[in-house]
């Protein structure tokens, strides 16, 4: 991961969405200590990594959710 300061990354934002844009992550750091806090990913990658998550239920079931559900408006109203 390739990383740059906050104030080149703002000067130079059309190469950091260059850089993510061909598949790399680029760190923005930032302070005196130049401490890494954020992370521009590419969107796929972003897409890919959220999850539904279940709190208290976490471990105990999974979810799924097919991609040819229907539901009709009296179900939908019936609730």
């Amino acid at each position: 991961m390739k990383t740059m300061q906050s104030a080149k990354a703002k000067a130079n934002f059309s190469s950091v969405l260059k850089e993510v844009a061909a598949g790399n992550e680029v760190g923005i750091t930032y302070g005196k200590k130049q401490k890494t806090i954020a992370v521009i990913i590419p969107f796929d990658d972003w897409k890919k990594s959220r999850k539904r998550q279940l709190g208290t239920l976490e471990g105990k079931m999974s979810v799924t959710f097919a991609d040819d559900w229907k539901m009709t408006e009296e179900e939908f109203i019936n609730l």
